[in-house]
């Protein structure tokens, strides 16, 4: 242990003569200790409302879209399936008819985004089955009012938009060709209610609406094409290098689309969000830092008279201005592990026994989301300790100046 950490301990350890000044350092300490938790509570939760809306978005979407470039139809869909498969961080990939249609029941019509899928292959993609709220995921043809029908399965909230809550219920899909002029008829095909899906995320439940691939290409005039194929990754964070493998080796005219792409602006306001807390919040930390410059400057008044005994034994201006560093580092120390530890119990208790929790019906989720990454422990404590030590520098430097004969006399 150095002379300047043992004396700064020893000070900061000491009983004051004016008990305002310890007042201080405590309110010192709990600001940093308050700024550090809140700082850590508020990026776990919008870590965790991030992760949920990522686990959200690709239980109903895949990582990522293998297609032609200005979204031509695909014939060779069994290469392009073999391609994929041949890397070694895909584990699924599967055909995928998406068009936009209109749909009708017997109370209402409305806009649809229909996304036709082959039952064998779509499980390897895409945790749709389980996430079945009412029926099953078929498209078997039944006899439904003397007529063959093929089933579709509707998005919750596009079901309850067109209150077609009942299974075996007749919809009607009707679309335009995209040729179409004043004089094409809509191609119309009727569908039975087969299930009701539910993602979690309302963008999808409120418009999709899933049909087999054959009543897609009969219905949108694309015999034996596809719109494009989906690929399911072991780790979607390695979806970008992924991608542009797979396209390399393919060549002109495909191209893929990562899951991140196909949502950059919510991820990327979710991270500008992230960001916009981190700083606000840091104000917290930098009122505390106020406090320590306060309480720093009222020590060094208290100690002038040692500090100029410290002098006249040999101490330098820079041990001097050391000491009252350290003392402000000490408090940065100390308030971050309080902070810290707070902060993490805090996170520990939410996350395995839900003490805060959210409206299911309403929410979704049952409980606030919290998810703690070590980088931002790391990147919190040393923003906190660096702002106390930016602190501690005035006060510091103020002390190193004292005159030993001066600061002697000082009473």
């Amino acid at each position: 242990m150095s002379f300047e950490s043992f004396v700064a301990k020893k000070y900061f350890r000491a009983k004051r003569k004016t008990g305002f000044i310890s007042i201080i350092t405590f309110v010192s300490i709990t600001g940093v200790t308050i700024g550090v938790t809140a700082l850590i509570l508020v990026l776990s939760v919008m870590n965790g409302f991030e992760s949920e809306v990522r686990s959200k978005l690709i239980d109903a979407d895949a990582h990522i879209r293998l297609r032609k470039f200005y979204t031509q139809t695909i014939t060779e869909i069994d290469k392009l399936i073999e391609t994929a498969k041949k890397h070694p961080e895909v584990i699924g990939a599967s055909p995928v008819i998406r068009e936009e249609s209109m749909i009708r029941s017997g109370h209402a019509q409305r806009p649809t985004a229909v996304k036709a899928i082959d039952l064998n292959t779509i499980e390897s993609v895409s945790n749709i089955r389980q996430k079945m709220k009412l029926g099953e995921l078929d498209f078997s043809e039944k006899e439904i009012n003397g007529k063959k029908l093929s089933g579709i399965v509707l998005g919750r909230y596009l079901a309850d938009r067109l209150l077609a809550l009942d299974i075996g219920e007749v919809v009607t899909l009707f679309t335009l060709p995209k040729e179409g002029s004043v004089f094409s008829q809509p191609r119309v095909k009727q569908f039975y209610l087969a299930g009701i899906v539910e993602f979690g995320y309302y963008e999808y439940d409120r418009i999709f609406s899933f049909i087999s691939l054959e009543s897609a290409q009969k219905l949108f005039n694309m015999p034996g094409g596809i719109s494009w194929v989906e690929i399911k990754l072991q780790d979607y964070n390695n979806a970008a290098r992924v991608a542009s493998e797979i396209e390399e080796e393919l060549g002109y005219p495909y191209t893929t689309l990562t899951w991140f792409e196909l949502n950059k602006s919510l991820f990327s306001w979710m991270e500008i969000e992230k960001w916009g807390a981190f700083i606000i919040l840091s104000l917290i930390i930098m009122v505390a830092a106020f406090n320590i410059i306060s309480s720093l400057i009222m020590i060094v008044m208290e100690k002038t008279r040692e500090i100029g005994i410290l002098k006249s034994m040999g101490a330098t201006s820079n041990s001097v201005m050391k000491i009252f560093m350290y003392e402000g580092i000490i408090i940065g120390m100390i308030g971050t592990f309080l902070g810290s530890l707070i902060g993490y119990t805090v996170g520990f208790l939410q996350l395995n026994y839900k003490i805060i929790s959210l409206p299911a019906d309403v929410y979704i989720i049952d409980s606030i989301p919290i998810e703690m990454h070590l980088v931002d422990f790391i990147a919190i404590s040393s923003v906190a300790l660096f702002l106390c030590f930016l602190a501690s520098v005035y006060p510091a430097f103020k002390a190193s100046r004292l005159f030993p004969v001066e600061a002697i006399r000082y009473e």
